[in-house]
């Protein structure tokens, strides 16, 4: 069984047991947090949300906390003697699917 979730914007499409690493989430690390914007649950019967799944939900146990690895943006304009660097780590949430109820 899978199901398609939406969290930070993005539709992930998840497993039970699964690790995933999503946008940041508010939760500590070691704690459960569940899902209840689910799109999708697929598997032996096939349930469509419009736009969600009415009851469904998935249950996952928050891993840890990060940052990606650092992208540098240069922006310049030429003969103008403009230029501007700057740096950005995108924060991240790594998860552990525990359940989908469906």
């Amino acid at each position: 069984m899978y199901a398609v979730i939406e969290t930070g914007g993005k539709q992930i499409k998840v497993t039970e047991g699964q690790e995933v690493y999503v946008e940041k989430v508010a939760a500590d690390a070691e704690e459960s947090v569940t899902f209840d914007k689910v799109l999708f649950v697929g598997g032996d019967d096939v349930k469509v949300g419009a736009p969600y799944v009415d009851g469904a939900t998935v249950t996952a146990k928050v891993a840890k906390h990060g940052r990606q690895k650092k992208i540098n943006v240069f922006t310049y304009k030429p003969k103008n003697n403009y230029h501007r660097k700057q740096g950005h780590r995108q924060p991240y949430t790594k998860l552990t699917i525990d359940k989908i109820n469906a």
